[in-house]
């Protein structure tokens, strides 16, 4: 698992779409499409972004508070998931930019937040 970096990189679940305005913001930003994710199961998803060092932003909240407990429970680390309500997607690159700019890549790993 890689969290080398002052600011965290993003990995994007298939249902959210923000890419373009938080990569305008200067972020790094990868997406399941654009690293042949979609279809993969949730557990694969979080797998898939730890192992690249990447904060996982998801609409999915409760499959994904439940995979945090688990990793947990079974000693495992990730990289971060930020739980993000439903909302125009310019309110919510704000929001998910604000969290990037008030921490560190550091400061995401095995946290569990919600925008």
């Amino acid at each position: 698992m890689e969290s080398s970096s002052l600011f965290a990189r993003l990995y994007l679940d298939e249902d959210v779409r923000v890419a373009k305005i938080v990569r305008g913001r200067g972020f790094t930003v990868r997406t399941t499409r654009g690293d042949d994710m979609l279809g993969a199961t949730d557990a694969e998803q979080l797998a898939f972004a730890a192992d690249q060092g990447l904060v996982l932003v998801t609409h999915n909240r409760s499959d994904f508070e439940a995979l945090a407990r688990r990793y947990v429970e079974e000693g495992q680390s990730h990289t971060g998931i930020v739980c993000a309500v439903r909302r125009p997607p310019r309110d919510m690159a704000r929001r998910l930019v604000e969290v990037l700019n008030n921490r560190t890549a550091g400061e995401f790993v095995n946290q569990l937040l919600y925008i």
